[in-house]
């Protein structure tokens, strides 16, 4: 599932195609993605300036002066730009739109094969957007420089669920998913089975960080191409290259040398550390 690096690298290429471009047409392919794409769509951004794609979370936020266009990737979704007339379009190829830049016409395609992604419209201004149902309750972004160990401390207070769950809960921090918690987790020390609410200040302040060095090394690195993601300048991601205990089950650890990487299962999601290392 592209997570918070994915969305990131997929907003960084779409970036200099759409902002400033106005929208010539939007092709609604098929509808029935995780809420059917509005049928009105199409004519309310026709026309429109697209004034800045920003990221909110795992959410794209196209803004236009009368409202935002809301696109998430789903679990297998991906935007691409083409710069001149793109391929005859595939069975999953959902949604193109059409936009006139300075320096040309662009072609951006949504590609979705399990249609969980989105495409929804919020009308208004920025306190619409922020109560929007889809956005109300995310939790802080990692980059934003209110986001630290004091931040972290404070909000894990009182809670039981592991430190691990409560990463991938995103009301805390946003952004954190499957494969970027363990690697957190490990980069820090921290056993992804401690109590969230039992961790020290100083643990926090040391998973704050590791949380932000992660995800930047996963963007740096163009995201995780697990199976389906691929950026908008059509390029792999290749994190999981320099991944120290995602998916390396029973491998001895780069770092300490003496454990061995553990998989295990906790909310039906797979987790990998390393015993020896991470410590409760």
């Amino acid at each position: 599932m592209p997570e918070l690096p994915e969305v990131e690298v997929t907003r960084r290429a779409l970036a200099p195609a759409v902002e400033g471009a106005v929208v010539q047409e939007l092709i609604v392919r098929e509808r029935r993605l995780r809420w059917p794409v509005p049928a009105a769509l199409a004519k309310q951004i026709a026309g429109r300036k697209v004034l800045g794609l920003q990221r909110r979370g795992k959410y794209l936020l196209w803004r236009f002066e009368h409202g935002t266009l809301i696109s998430h990737l789903g679990m297998s979704g991906s935007w691409r730009v083409y710069r001149e007339v793109p391929p005859p379009p595939g069975r999953h190829d959902h949604l193109d739109m059409i936009v006139a830049h300075a320096d040309g016409v662009r072609v951006l395609r949504m590609t979705d094969p399990r249609r969980f992604g989105a495409l929804l419209w919020c009308a208004g201004g920025e306190r619409d957007l922020q109560r929007n149902a889809l956005l109300a309750r995310l939790g802080i972004e990692p980059f934003d420089p209110r986001f630290d160990g004091a931040l972290l401390h404070q909000r894990t207070r009182g809670r039981r669920i592991s430190i691990k769950q409560a990463l991938l809960a995103g009301e805390i921090v946003v952004g954190v998913g499957n494969i970027y918690a363990s690697e957190s987790l490990f980069e820090a020390g921290i056993d992804p089975r401690a109590a969230a609410g039992r961790l020290s200040r100083a643990r926090c302040v040391r998973l704050a960080q590791a949380i932000r060095t992660v995800l930047g090394r996963a963007i740096d690195a163009g995201g995780s191409s697990m199976r389906d993601f691929i950026g908008a300048d059509g390029r792999n991601g290749y994190f999981m290259l320099d991944a120290r205990v995602y998916g390396q089950n029973g491998l001895i650890c780069r770092r300490c040398s003496v454990g061995r990487i553990r998989r295990i299962v906790q909310s039906q999601r797979a987790t990998y550390f390393c015993p020896h290392c991470q410590r409760r």
